[in-house]
């Protein structure tokens, strides 16, 4: 993946939902899950230990104010690396005491040790900028995330 645009190969259009009504923070991963399955980087397994990641090691996936980066171990699960994206109509708290609440869920899943952590730079470069993932966070058309997300690789 080295040199190559990695965020819009690993992130279609198809895998961004935008406005997305959550009542909690296991809705929240769901949906991000449930993009990554129709997508076919997983199959629904996946989206299950996305949770229990969360359930057994807390809410260490907030990584940023009101950023989650839901994701577990590459396994059987993963059928290629991807990525999805959720950004939800009312922010709901995952029990950060710092970064919460969350109002974008990133979904990251890795084939391997490599591709996982390659994707997972990608998205962190992406979104270091507050400003940055503020303006993404508010874009309503999931064509024009994944437009702005291009552009950023070609100029970043």
């Amino acid at each position: 993946m080295v040199g190559e645009p990695v965020l819009s190969r690993l992130l279609p259009s198809e895998a961004i939902s935008t406005g997305v009504a959550a009542a909690d923070w296991r809705a929240a991963v769901r949906a991000a899950g449930d993009l990554l399955v129709a997508t076919g980087a997983t199959t629904a397994d996946y989206t299950s230990r996305m949770r229990q990641v969360v359930e057994t090691h807390g809410p260490y996936i907030v990584v940023s104010p009101g950023l989650a980066l839901a994701h577990a171990a590459p396994g059987r699960s993963v059928l290629r690396t991807g990525l999805s994206w959720v950004s939800l109509s009312s922010p709901v708290p995952f029990g950060h005491p710092g970064n919460d609440p969350v109002g974008l869920v990133v979904g990251l899943a890795g084939a391997d040790r490599d591709d996982h952590c390659a994707a997972l730079a990608a998205v962190t470069a992406l979104l270091a900028s507050p400003d940055r993932l503020a303006a993404l966070s508010r874009i309503e058309d999931p064509d024009r995330v994944h437009s702005l997300i291009s552009a950023f690789e070609v100029w970043a």
